[in-house]
């Protein structure tokens, strides 16, 4: 993790927090689904790729990547917290480990994505 503001990462991570707790208090199957889980999963990717970009980071790529996996990190637990106060037993992806790689090499994917995006803005924006 050279290179990269650990502080930072596991800020930017916390922000997207907000997608599983919309998802928990029913709030993205009011919104509809599948749109509701897409809206918000763009926003999030926005606030990230903007924040990455306006902060100058250094390495976006190697940011925004390891803000996945951390993001993936902090879903896994918060599930495995919060699903027995609601659901009365434990579930989730913390239940199996191929769901745990699963969230984990999609939540790399999603930060890799994004940092590909930001690193594209920072160069576009040194052009001009």
């Amino acid at each position: 993790m050279k290179n990269v503001n650990i502080p930072f990462v596991l800020a930017l991570a916390s922000l997207a927090l907000v997608r599983p707790l919309m998802s928990m208090l029913g709030l993205l199957e009011a919104i509809g689904q599948p749109f509701g889980s897409i809206s918000v999963t763009v926003f999030i990717s926005i606030l990230w790729i903007g924040i990455v970009v306006l902060s100058r980071v250094a390495h976006p790529v190697k940011t925004l990547l390891y803000t996945g996996i951390t993001y993936g990190v902090y879903a896994i637990l918060l599930s495995a917290i919060l699903s027995p106060i609601r659901e009365g037993q434990l579930q989730g992806p913390i239940t199996n480990p191929f769901a745990i790689v699963s969230v984990l090499l999609t939540n790399a994917l999603w930060g890799l994505v994004a940092g590909g995006i930001a690193t594209l803005l920072q160069q576009a924006l040194r052009v001009k």
